[in-house]
């Protein structure tokens, strides 16, 4: 394999490249990224960056020296439009084309839109140039801000504007925002930082339409109100939207690549493709597509070896992990919660949030699957990797078991064959060994 290309430039396209060269890839290396930047540190950008006591300069999730060792050719600023699968090519929307050995697939998703026009002073909060925006409409003076989806990012960023002095509504469409992460106890403890931090929290609220001031030769729009299902309108000066996201595949349309949610590829992150692999807010590993930090630098490894070793030589299945700083607390979460878990506090209280916090351990049939915690660093770091021994464990179990039926199927190949009347004398001498168990 003489050359690599990584189509995307952020946490797990770097990641890539790292594995590409610590695993031995000594070979010509692109690196493309559709922003113009290097690649940076996202989860600040809803924190520290929005409230201005981050800089742009500690976003970088690599220095210069480190950048100039991998020996990679950057291409940032240029989007992939294709995967020319003929000759395996990748080909960029200026006309470029990148012929490849093997191809990593790390292109991230993108933030989910309201439909409709327009309008100035609706944000979305994904990329740096995103929060430069925003941040841009909050040093302005006190602001009316409607934050559309109380998920990480919506809470996160609701908890920046607070802090800079803003009026601050959250509109949730769920019942609970975060109960399909952490189950409706656990989310109800977690909802009140928003009242406790001074937001306004909405639930069961959806969201109609946007509303603004006349379209102008220069604007379509200025947004003045949300107008939510039930007819409700909330004044609004600033909007972000954080709804969620989607896996950035609409480059690879028409390609054989199976397409659904993400590209779908093995527990070792292989495709259907021969060395093309995805890692990432991309990739749905297994059925699963995580967009968590950890499967964006754990998955690089296990694709590198893969995509080098030309077959799914390893599968990786990281544990699900992931934090949210909200109003001063931090919450921490990881593992496989399912509904039907049972949850119990070991340390603390929810009742003491602000004031100590707590720990909780999600368990099923007498094991734990899953930990929560707010404000609880240390016990819930000691959590985490009890649940990450007890899966790796498990896992070496079920790979020692599968083995078993396999070795002997083949030391039994091995043996000599006998003749049929030897055969029937050891059935003989079998049954005969064979307890009674007649007591008529």
């Amino acid at each position: 394999m003489r050359t690599v290309t990584v189509v995307g430039a952020s946490l797990a396209g770097l990641y890539a490249a790292r594995e590409l060269r610590a695993q031995g890839f000594d070979g010509r290396l692109f690196v493309v990224g559709a922003e113009p930047h290097p690649p940076y540190d996202r989860p600040p950008l809803s924190k520290e960056f929005l409230t201005g006591g981050g800089v742009e300069d500690r976003l970088a999730l690599a220095d210069p020296e480190e950048t100039a060792e991998l020996g990679a050719e950057w291409v940032l600023g240029t989007r992939a439009r294709a995967l020319d699968t003929r000759g395996r090519a990748v080909v960029l929307d200026d006309g470029r084309t990148l012929a490849s050995d093997g191809v990593v697939i790390a292109t991230g998703a993108s933030a989910r839109r309201l439909p409709g026009p327009a309008l100035t002073g609706v944000h979305t909060l994904r990329t740096l140039d995103d929060a430069r925006a925003l941040r841009a409409e909050l040093v302005g003076g006190p602001r009316r801000v409607v934050v559309i989806g109380g998920g990480f990012i919506g809470a996160e960023t609701a908890s920046s504007c607070v802090a800079l002095g803003h009026d601050v509504t959250v509109v949730e469409a769920a019942p609970l925002p975060l109960a399909a992460h952490l189950g409706a106890g656990m989310a109800t403890v977690c909802a009140a930082l928003h009242a406790r931090g001074g937001a306004r929290l909405l639930t069961r609220a959806g969201v109609a339409a946007l509303r603004g001031d006349a379209p102008t030769a220069f604007s379509g729009g200025t947004v003045t109100a949300v107008e939510l299902s039930d007819g409700r309108l909330l004044p609004a000066d600033v909007v972000v939207v954080g709804i969620g996201a989607t896996p950035n595949t609409g480059w690879l349309a028409g390609s054989p690549l199976a397409l659904d949610d993400g590209v779908l590829c093995d527990d070792g992150c292989v495709t259907a493709l021969p060395q093309v692999v995805a890692v990432g807010d991309v990739a749905r590993s297994g059925g699963i597509r995580a967009e968590h930090w950890t499967s964006a630098t754990e998955q690089p490894r296990v694709a590198v070896r893969n995509l080098l070793a030309g077959h799914t030589a390893e599968t990786v299945r990281p544990l699900p992990y992931f934090w949210s700083d909200q109003y001063g607390s931090r919450i921490q979460f990881a593992g496989r919660r399912r509904d039907g878990d049972t949850v119990r506090v070991v340390e603390g209280s929810p009742e003491a949030v602000g004031e100590g916090g707590f720990l909780a351990v999600y368990e099923r049939a007498g094991r734990r699957t899953a930990a929560l915690a707010v404000d609880r660093p240390r016990p819930f770091m000691r959590a985490r990797r009890q649940l990450v021994a007890a899966e790796t464990a498990a896992a070496a179990a079920a790979a020692e078991a599968e083995e078993a039926p396999e070795a002997q199927a083949s030391a039994e190949s091995l043996e000599p064959a006998r003749p049929p009347a030897a055969r029937a004398r050891e059935r003989e001498n079998r049954a005969a060994r064979k307890p009674c168990n007649d007591v008529r």
